[in-house]
């Protein structure tokens, strides 16, 4: 993995818990989407992406979020060397399968 995606990973999951201790939920959220989007390729990453987002979803009491979140961390572990839709940020509320336009700047982080 190179460094500067290395980097904007850990940065992105920091982040995401300073925000989960902060009982900042929607914020950490923000966070998470971009982790997710950097990790879809490495399967504990990835998982762990949608593990604090089910967190960040508990804080929310977003009782759609938390369910959501259930079997993405399976299919996460199962299948991220597989296929993942690119650019998906991982939220229940945006389908597991739809790929997402993602910006120029985690465009060049993924290459």
């Amino acid at each position: 993995m190179n460094m500067k995606l290395q980097v904007a990973i850990d940065e992105a999951f920091a982040q995401a818990q300073q925000e989960l201790r902060a009982r900042r939920g929607a914020e950490a959220l923000v966070w998470l989407e971009r982790a997710h989007i950097l990790t879809q390729r490495r399967p504990w990453l990835h998982a762990r992406s949608h593990w604090l987002m089910l967190q960040a979803g508990w804080q929310l009491g977003d009782l759609r979020e938390v369910l959501g979140q259930i079997p993405r961390i399976l299919a996460a572990l199962l299948f991220s060397r597989i296929w993942v839709p690119i650019g998906n940020t991982g939220r229940a509320r945006v389908s597991a399968f739809q790929p997402v336009p993602i910006s120029e700047e985690l465009r060049r982080l993924l290459e």
